[in-house]
This record gives C-alpha cells, structure tokens and sequence, in this order.
C-alpha cells in the first residue's frame, strides 16, 4: 500500500509509492518507448495489456473491453495511489502519515497510435474533455477524495513512459500545496476587490492584446504576465467558473477548438515540443465559487528546473510573454 507522509516542516504531502520503482535500475531518465501496435498495451486490440475500462466511447455500442473503441479510461497499472482501504490516519511521533488512498486512471485518447493530441479532430479533443468530466463527476462521489488532478505528459522530456498519446487522472485524499495556494492567492484578492483575480486577468489582457494568442467567444489563449517556462500559455473560460466538471457544453467545445490551434501553433513554431498539460479546477469540498476561475495551464518543456530554481523557487525564463504571444498568435493554427 503506498503512503501518505507528512514533511514536519513545510507541512508539505510526499506520496511514497515503493511498487512504483523497485530496483535501482529502475532510475534511469525515463524515455518515451516507441512501440509497434503489435507491442502497445494502449493499441486497438491490446485490451488485455490493460485492466478492464472504467469509461469507453463506441460508436456501434460493442462489448467492454473489446476492440471497437474510440476513447477508453483504464485504471493505471502501475498506480501511484490505490483505490482500496481505508485513509487509516496515524501519528508516528512527531510525523503523520496516511495510506495512499486514491485512484490513478488513464484516458487512452484515441485507438490510433501514430495520432498525437495536436493532430486530432476538434471533435476528438472534445471527447477527451467529455471523458475528463465524466470521470471526475464519478470519482467525486468518493468521500475520500478531495481533489482531482488531471494532466498529459507528452513526450519523454515530459515525463511520458508511452508514446501513444493519453492523460492521467489522479484523485487524492488531499489538497495538494501548490491547489491551496493558488486559491489562497485567489481568495486574497476578492477579500480586497471583490472581484474574481482570473476574470481581471482576462479583461484586462483582452483590453490591451500584448499577450493574447487567440481568443473565441468562450475561451481565451494567453501567455501569461510572469510565466515560469518559456512559452507557458493558460486557456481560461471568459464566463467565471470555478470546476471545470462544472462548465456548460459550448466551453468544452470553444476549449477543444482553442486548444487544438494552440498546439498545432507550438508543433510549428516550437518542432514539436514536449508538454505538460494541467487542469486546474476547484476542491470539491470549501466554497470557491466566487474567487476561483478554472483553466489549462500548457507548458513546453522547452528548459530545465535546476539548482537556482529548486533552491529559491524563482524561475527563469529567457522568453517574455510578448514575444511568445506574438510568435504564437503569427503561426497559422490547425
């Protein structure tokens, strides 16, 4: 059973996952396998490499776990946190731990495996986003949970270990650090304005332009003010919403389309970067829904986080935000 461990100090979570890694050789720089259809546990055909689907997508409406699928939702086989047991909250001395309780599930987005999330249809994206939301609606239900994390690694330099194209879902007992101080920083500046910060960002950023790539009438493309990495970009609704669960079809739909630019933009300008992906969206349990606005954040991993950065938590970055704003908003997009 993994572990939830507390640090005494920051009060930051660590999950201990031992029967992720076993072996010293098992910490080499991870790259991304290049296997053949035949070999690809997420191909087409391979449904047995897997554990049987918590959610597929058929268009004729055949037997679970069979071939015919369009979209699938696997639990990972190789989880981080399990979904069996109790939290089971303990002191050891002066330290807390839990067991790692939680769901780890893959969204396996298309039974091509050649076809990367840039190169899929707007449709396709959007059933991705279905897919999300369908699953959060589920697992929320789990008392135990208070948070959903879902993010896509594409590309080794991502930290992807396969290379037909998916994204994780990890439900956590927790709030994670970095969800609470985001939405502290959120709370913070309706207590003194009694505005959402996100919904300031967006007019205000919209009004002059310097940093919009592209905008639709739901969704919008921007670099943000004091990006970390290079070509970070956030796509925010403009309607306010704090849980992205929660956010009407036409915002599904108005994301697909502004993601699938903004990638096709990247592969052109950027030769294909690595990316992360996040979605951040609200706790399920507080009250948010004034303050905090749901968004993708999309990172190309473009540098690396080295010494400077893990000791001070600043961050540099050798491109403004104009620039990758121009940059991106001058490429032709998908």
């Amino acid at each position: 059973m993994p572990e939830l461990r507390k640090d005494p100090i920051t009060g930051r979570w660590v999950i201990i996952s031992t029967e992720r890694r076993k072996r010293p050789s098992d910490f080499r720089i991870p790259h991304a396998e290049s296997l053949g259809v035949a070999d690809c546990p997420f191909c087409a055909g391979r449904e047995a490499l897997t554990p049987p689907e918590v959610l597929a997508y058929r268009s004729n409406g055949g037997a679970p776990n069979s071939s015919d699928w369009l979209l699938r939702v696997v639990p990972n086989k190789f989880p981080a946190l399990k979904v069996e047991g109790g939290l089971e909250r303990e002191a050891e001395g002066m330290f807390d731990r839990m067991n790692g309780v939680g769901a780890h599930e893959v969204i396996i987005e298309t039974p091509d495996h050649a076809k990367t999330l840039a190169a899929m249809s707007e449709g396709e994206i959007e059933r991705v986003l279905w897919a999300y939301r369908e699953r959060i609606l589920d697992l929320k239900k789990d008392v135990r949970f208070r948070y959903i994390l879902i993010f896509k690694n594409h590309g080794s330099a991502a930290g992807a270990t396969l290379e037909h194209t998916h994204s994780q879902l990890i439900a956590l007992p927790i709030v994670p650090d970095f969800v609470r101080e985001e939405i502290d920083g959120a709370r913070r500046h309706f207590m003194a304005k009694e505005r959402c910060v996100f919904c300031d960002i967006i007019r205000q950023e919209t009004s002059a332009g310097r940093r919009v790539i592209l905008e639709n009438a739901e969704m919008v493309a921007l670099s943000p003010y004091a990006p970390r990495f290079p070509f970070e970009t956030w796509l925010l609704p403009k309607r306010h919403g704090a849980r992205f669960e929660e956010a009407p079809r036409q915002e599904y739909e108005a994301l697909a389309r502004l993601l699938k630019s903004v990638l096709t933009r990247m592969d052109k300008v950027l030769e294909r970067p690595a990316f992360n992906l996040i979605i951040h969206s609200s706790p399920f349990s507080g009250e948010t829904t004034e303050y905090y606005h749901w968004h993708v954040e999309l990172i190309p991993k473009l540098t690396r986080v080295a010494g400077f950065e893990w000791g001070t938590g600043f961050y540099i970055n050798p491109t403004a935000p104009e620039e990758a704003a121009r940059v991106l908003r001058e490429a032709s997009g998908g």
